[in-house]
């Protein structure tokens, strides 16, 4: 069944120090503090058991070794934080520059077996339908493959462990013109077998950040995109059951982005999300990123943080914590 507005919204956010950039870099600055991620977590947490995910990253490419244990990129040892009802957002990338899409399954079926007690969702691919930045998986051969194939060896997995937790599905940018059809393209070459091992679909978006907006259109524009992925992308390739999660928003602060404005965009977004819950089939929502990267720089991608890098946190971490106890299941 879809979740609801009524339901509740499934909360996470990435607590990792390290970002990628638009030109295929990563960003990063001082080491994350264990006890700190910890402690800001129960506190957006709020109540313990209170359902919500850790996002973490991890990565196979042309070097990654079989047969041993996988460590995650970002977060490190992520799996620390999947207590108190925490489970991780676990997201397997694939950056294999020959497209093993053989060993990439393997992989997953490797990731399920270590970390899938306490992974509530299973991301196969980071933002595919990108072909643009080698940080992401749409830029390596054959990750259409990977996506179809990843899905069923790691579902398959989750079965065969009894992981009836474990939610399996993928994620894309928003998608427009030529490019809404990246979906249908899947579901197409997968056939019934992959809609059916699908259990979500994720969405990656950063409204008024890389296109500034002026404020007032902000909720317009985020509830438009909303309704124009579910029902133009998702719904015409067949994928309109499924719940739909926000995987990916934040806005950064840094010079003339003022840190009250980043409160003011999590909130309207946030309200956004919570109204058209049930009219667009939205099961959570994931915050990106628990702090910054590094606080001294003054790049686009260094302050993405709800706190600075040193965990002081800006007014949008009491804003976020608010609406996660007002909006949360």
């Amino acid at each position: 069944m879809t979740p609801t507005a009524r339901e509740g919204l499934l909360f996470g956010i990435y607590p990792g120090g390290v970002a990628g950039d638009d030109t295929g870099g990563l960003v990063s600055g001082p080491p994350d503090d264990p006890a700190r991620i910890a402690g800001a977590l129960d506190q957006l947490q709020g109540q313990a058991g209170r359902p919500f995910l850790v996002r973490a990253y991890i990565g196979f490419d042309d070097a990654t070794r079989l047969g041993e244990p996988h460590a995650t990129a970002t977060p490190s040892a992520a799996a620390r934080y999947a207590v108190r009802g925490r489970r991780l957002d676990l997201v397997a990338q694939f950056q294999s520059a020959d497209g093993d899409v053989e060993g990439y399954c393997g992989f997953l079926r490797e990731l399920v077996s270590q970390y899938g007690s306490v992974t509530g969702t299973l991301q196969i691919t980071e933002e595919p339908n990108i072909t643009s930045n080698p940080n992401l998986d749409g830029h390596h051969p054959r990750v259409r493959d990977a996506i179809i194939h990843g899905v069923r060896a790691a579902k398959t997995r989750a079965r065969e462990l009894g992981h009836t937790h474990l939610r399996v599905g993928f994620n894309t940018t928003p998608l427009f013109g030529e490019d809404v059809s990246f979906v249908a393209d899947l579901t197409r070459h997968g056939g019934p077998e992959f809609v059916g091992d699908l259990d979500y679909v994720g969405l990656d978006f950063f409204p008024d950040v890389f296109r500034p907006m002026a404020a007032p259109d902000l909720a317009d524009a985020v509830g438009g995109l909303l309704r124009h992925h579910r029902g133009v992308a998702l719904a015409p390739a067949g994928l309109g059951h499924l719940p739909l999660h926000i995987t990916e928003h934040g806005w950064p602060t840094g010079p003339e982005r003022p840190p009250h404005k980043q409160a003011d965009v999590v909130e309207t977004v946030v309200n956004v999300i919570a109204a058209h819950a049930g009219q667009v089939g939205l099961s959570g929502y994931t915050h990106f990123a628990l702090r910054d990267a590094h606080s001294a720089n003054p790049g686009l991608f260094h302050q993405f943080g709800l706190t600075t890098d040193d965990y002081s946190p800006k007014p949008a971490f009491e804003t976020l914590r608010q609406l996660i106890e007002k909006f949360s299941n």
